[in-house]
């Protein structure tokens, strides 16, 4: 018999179960007796939602009177999931570290960026703000999935046909998607785009640090053009690039997209961190970068704040 069952269906659990099934959203709904928008609703809300008893008995029935071939699928994305979804090091993170949470809507980790004062651009200027928490990882494919099971908005291009992300991916940055993209997702999420103070904030620390790690320009902690690599990387691979809040791959990777007007023209909105097609000097936190709202590209993602 194939393993794989669980021992508490959530959203996240339950569409797994529907795509090892291969059944379109009416289609498991009406096995399961209930309606295709309470799927939806299921499934966008992910591991937050537990449905009721009832409704986890006729889960348990559907999975365990499923072909072999569907339970043995079922158990491997659950594994596959398992090492995304609940990496040993978050874990950790959230076991040590007070000042992180996890989100209610996304499940994204959080980290706490106190208010203060804070060494700001080329100039080191002194700025305050207030409190607030950023994500600890960029936005990746995993997370866009759930956004996009549950708002229905358009999948970035690089997913197959289906709306799902590529099982190879689900722990890199999601890409190819525009400032309205990353926008719809924080909005979704509860949350919204850090300003490029904030953004800055999180990456520099309160003293106004060069770097995320330090003063040192240190190549190897990050993917950048120098890195060799040439695509995304999964988002904890840096773990030695980890800013004085706890947050990871701020330099290199992907472009993130902020909510600060660009100043060079008009639908124009700030972009920080670098990514891999860049070069190392373009990854300190203090400079500054613009693109068109519309603009999409490999190399592009996001990361979310929300107040305290």
């Amino acid at each position: 018999m194939a393993t794989g069952g669980v021992t508490r269906w959530t959203g996240r659990e339950i569409a797994l179960l529907r795509e090892a099934l291969r059944m379109d959203g009416e289609e498991f709904a009406a096995k399961v007796g209930i309606s295709h928008r309470q799927l939806k609703n299921w499934e966008g809300r992910g591991a937050t939602i537990s449905p009721r008893p009832s409704n986890q008995a006729a889960l348990d029935t559907l999975h365990s009177t499923a072909p072999l071939a569907a339970q043995w699928r079922f158990a491997q994305m659950l594994t596959e999931h398992a090492a995304v979804g609940h990496d040993e090091r978050t874990e950790e993170l959230l076991r040590r570290d007070p000042r992180t949470v996890r989100h209610p809507v996304d499940g994204k980790v959080m980290a706490l960026v106190e208010e203060g004062i804070y060494l700001s651009g080329a100039g080191n200027s002194s700025v305050w703000l207030n409190e607030f928490r950023i994500d600890v990882y960029p936005t990746t494919n995993l997370d866009y999935e759930g956004f996009v099971r549950a708002t229905g908005h358009k999948p970035p291009q690089h997913w197959p046909t289906g709306g799902r992300c590529p099982s190879g991916l689900r722990d890199h940055p999601v890409v190819w998607v525009t400032w309205h993209d990353a926008n719809a997702y924080a909005h979704w999420a509860g949350k919204a785009l850090p300003t490029a103070r904030q953004w800055e904030k999180a990456a520099r620390g309160p003293k106004g640090r060069a770097y995320p790690w330090g003063e040192e320009p240190t190549a190897a902690k990050c993917n950048t053009a120098e890195s060799g690599i040439g695509s995304t990387t999964p988002v904890a691979r840096y773990q030695s690039g980890v800013s004085p809040y706890g947050v990871q791959d701020l330099c290199g990777n992907v472009w993130e997209w902020c909510s600060t007007p660009g100043t060079d023209g008009p639908d124009r909105y700030q972009l920080k961190g670098s990514a891999f097609s860049s070069p190392f000097e373009r990854a300190a936190p203090a400079l500054e970068n613009a693109a068109n709202s519309s603009m999409k590209d490999n190399d592009t993602g996001f990361r979310c704040i929300s107040p305290t």
